[in-house]
């Protein structure tokens, strides 16, 4: 039996015809490749909203349009791949055809992708499920078990997925990169390479504000059911280190427009009550995983003291995504030493503070949530540790590199480097020198909330 989804969408081929023919005349002045179609997706939301408002086409002419499979692999974070017409997916093979009736008496286009955008690292890339795009007359491929009227987005859940900065970085940012670049304001169906048991159920609101059909996931269970898209994306655009650098961002508002996306997936409303102290949330590492702070009970005692309500906040893998984005957003600020917890900087709101205490050695690196910080529009300050205060004044003399010139010692290797100071390094603060840092984040803090509850 076929089924169809409510919604009917536009043809990608209208959008592909349109900025095909805008990239012709841009030729005529300097020569575009091909294959640079969909790299040249990558403007702003905005842009592509009005360019795509703009061509109010229902249904383009059938001998001006042409299915085809077209890949841009330039870049070096991900590859990305439009399969530009009605597509078969055989969960079974793992294969995405395009069903065309002239492709009978032509070859097949054939096209392999890992859908992750992390490709530079071979070791992770390793782990990824490998899609095959190709082509082939209707005749050639199964039937449709459901037939879906909207395109869809593929992309794997796999890697680094675990880790709350790349479940973000990697996985959701790009995702909604992806499609507001290419499918703005459409309906699209999820379909999900390298799922875990745990990562639907974490992440259902999430993925429910991206898209309101049930996401489908590449797996055994799922084998024998065949899907039909209108077209597909299969892999994300992603920044990736880029997105350390804000002023590189192709629309400013990138991260808010994130933000107003988790405001909507977990549809949170703060407390009327207005509160009398500015809350802070003081993100807490624990355990034998490195920058754990020390002396975290009379930092906390200091904070108080200053005239912060202190929460602290311990997240976990078991933690809820919908109690730890109530948390944050209904705060004011939020501190932690650096490392992946700080990725919950997107859970507030625009204009509260934020502060990052930054370890020895670890400067070069404060900037992949310092840069999202500024583009947040929060008000971001770093507290960059001194000697004293590392764990390592008590395993290296001061004349040794680690701690004399941490610049110098992180160029001779990434590895040992990780070790000393990512797992190695507890912090311990000067608790007078920390308040008066603090003092100014309250000051801060206390004004946001004065304006915004």
């Amino acid at each position: 039996m076929v089924m169809k989804t409510a919604d009917r969408s536009f043809s990608v081929a209208a959008v592909a015809l349109v900025i095909v023919m805008a990239t012709y005349l841009v030729a005529l002045f300097s020569t575009v490749s091909d294959l640079e179609l969909i790299h040249s997706l990558n403007l702003s939301q905005d842009t592509l909203q009005q360019t795509w408002e703009s061509i109010k086409i229902d249904q383009p002419p059938q001998d001006m349009t042409s299915s085809t499979i077209i890949c841009d692999r330039a870049d070096t974070n991900y590859d990305v791949c439009s399969v530009n017409g009605s597509c078969h997916l055989d969960v079974r093979t793992q294969t995405i055809t395009l069903m065309d009736p002239t492709f009978a008496t032509s070859a097949p286009i054939v096209e392999k992708i890992k859908p992750y955008p992390r490709k530079a690292d071979n070791w992770i890339m390793s782990k990824i499920q490998e899609l095959t795009l190709t082509s082939g007359p209707p005749s050639l491929t199964r039937s449709c078990d459901i037939t879906h009227d909207s395109p869809a987005i593929v992309f794997s859940a796999g890697g680094y997925t675990g880790n709350i900065y790349h479940d973000f970085m990697d996985g959701f940012i790009p995702l909604f990169i992806t499609a507001n670049s290419i499918y703005p304001n459409r309906d699209v169906i999820l379909v999900v390479a390298n799922p875990r048991n745990w990562w639907m159920p974490k992440y259902k609101d999430v993925l429910g504000a991206l898209s309101k059909h049930k996401p489908i996931l590449l797996e055994n269970k799922n084998a024998s059911i065949t899907h039909c898209f209108t077209s597909a994306i299969v892999g994300l655009i992603s920044y990736g280190p880029t997105l350390m650098d804000s002023t590189q961002f192709p629309n400013p508002g990138l991260l808010v427009g994130f933000h107003n996306l988790l405001d909507k997936a977990f549809n949170t409303s703060l407390s009327t009550f207005k509160p009398q102290k500015p809350r802070l949330v003081l993100l807490s590492r624990y355990g034998n995983v490195g920058r754990v702070m020390s002396n975290e009970e009379k930092i906390k005692e200091m904070l108080e003291n200053v005239g912060f309500e202190v929460i602290t906040f311990r997240p976990s893998g078991t933690t809820s995504m919908r109690e730890a984005y109530e948390l944050i957003k209904s705060s004011h600020g939020m501190v932690g030493v650096h490392g992946a917890a700080l990725t919950h900087l997107l859970f507030l709101r625009p204009g509260s503070v934020f502060v990052q205490v930054v370890p020895i050695g670890v400067g070069w690196v404060a900037k992949c949530y310092g840069s999202p910080a500024k583009a947040m529009k929060l008000e971001y300050m770093e507290y960059s540790i001194g000697v004293e205060e590392s764990s390592l004044v008590e395993k290296y003399s001061r004349d040794d590199l680690v701690l004399k010139d941490p610049i110098a010692f992180s160029r001779m290797d990434w590895g040992v480097t990780k070790r000393v100071y990512l797992k190695e390094q507890d912090v311990r603060l000067d608790v007078n020198r920390f308040r008066n840092h603090m003092n100014k984040a309250y000051e801060k803090a206390k004004l946001f909330m004065d304006l915004n509850g």
